[in-house]
């Protein structure tokens, strides 16, 4: 259905593209890039953090963290998350993904307390999805469970013996893994560098948000205002939460028309807006992303990546 909905938008943004604001839409797409920068910013510092003791470029932060983000944007489940890892592991000598892994982490930190408080207002002023709305959504089927008790419990009783077994037997690859999980992390031990590497870029970064949907707005004709791309917003971490889809295509394009119903703004115009700001930035995303992952790893393929990837080493090591 997502998909679906997504080809329909597309098909009226076909009618509606002779009527895009160009500047504006060029105006958004520098904005946007400008928040990328920001972002990486942000997460050069978190790396720092952690691994004080190599130098860590921001341009190699910078060519890892676009090169995920182009990944991201043409394929599901946070693929280009990889991708990062994968670049800037190979430019700090004697980086783990388990140190690596956690930095991605704290840089979402931030995010999580904005967009949650986006969330919030945006219950409060009753523009998201009611409960019935969310009745249609897949949920999980417990039943079979609490129709089987007896056998649930069994085997949940299996499966806590193994797990205990486990981390007895592991207990100093564990401790170890742990160690490189909390140096990931270490950033938030660093209160100065929290605020001013990490806070502040990203606090910019919101701002160029919001104003690349400002933007984004005019081009696409609807009427412009802080409110109105705040919606916007979040329409677009509500998708973020659910990345069944590259860029959230087709989940955005339904959520956007019910958040700004009731709004003076027809479907049409709304459809224009949502998919056309979605090809504009996933285009802009993939060239940048593809620019930075030529010039890093030589290739143009993320998936080419990983093959050439050298095998972990032993668990102890990791």
């Amino acid at each position: 259905m997502a998909v679906h909905a997504f080809f329909h938008a597309v098909s009226v943004f076909g009618h509606e593209l002779v009527n895009v604001g160009w500047t504006f839409l060029g105006l958004a797409l520098l904005l946007h890039g400008l928040k990328l920068v920001l972002r990486a910013i942000a997460w050069r510092s978190i790396l720092v953090a952690a691994y004080p003791d190599h130098r860590i470029r921001l341009r190699t932060t910078l060519g890892a963290y676009v090169a995920g983000v182009g990944v991201n944007s043409i394929a599901p489940a946070r693929s280009g998350d990889l991708v990062k890892l994968y670049l800037v592991r190979a430019r700090i000598p004697g980086a783990k993904i388990a140190t690596l892994a956690p930095t991605l982490v704290a840089e979402t930190a931030f995010d999580a307390v904005v967009a949650g408080g986006l969330m919030i207002w945006a219950l409060a002023i009753g523009v998201l999805p009611t409960r019935q709305v969310y009745e249609k959504l897949p949920t999980v089927e417990w039943r079979f469970f609490f129709r089987h008790m007896e056998a649930t419990g069994i085997a949940l009783a299996v499966l806590a013996i193994v797990i205990v077994v486990a981390i007895v037997w592991a207990r100093g690859h564990i401790e170890r893994f742990f160690d490189r999980i909390r140096q990931g992390f270490a950033v938030f031990s660093q209160p100065r560098r929290l605020l001013f590497g990490v806070v502040v870029p990203q606090a910019l970064s919101w701002v160029l948000r919001i104003a690349t949907l400002y933007c984004f707005l005019r081009a696409f004709h609807i009427q412009a205002s802080i409110h109105y791309a705040l919606l916007a917003q979040v329409v677009d971490s509500l998708a973020t939460l659910f990345p069944a889809t590259p860029g959230g295509a087709g989940t955005k394009q339904g959520l956007i028309v019910y958040v700004f119903r009731g709004k003076a703004v027809s479907t049409a115009a709304l459809l224009a807006f949502s998919v056309g700001m979605n090809i504009a930035i996933v285009v802009c995303n993939v060239v940048i992303g593809l620019v930075a992952m030529g010039l890093m790893a030589r290739t143009f393929s993320w998936r080419a990546l990983f093959p050439a990837q050298p095998a972990d080493e032993e668990p102890a090591n990791a």
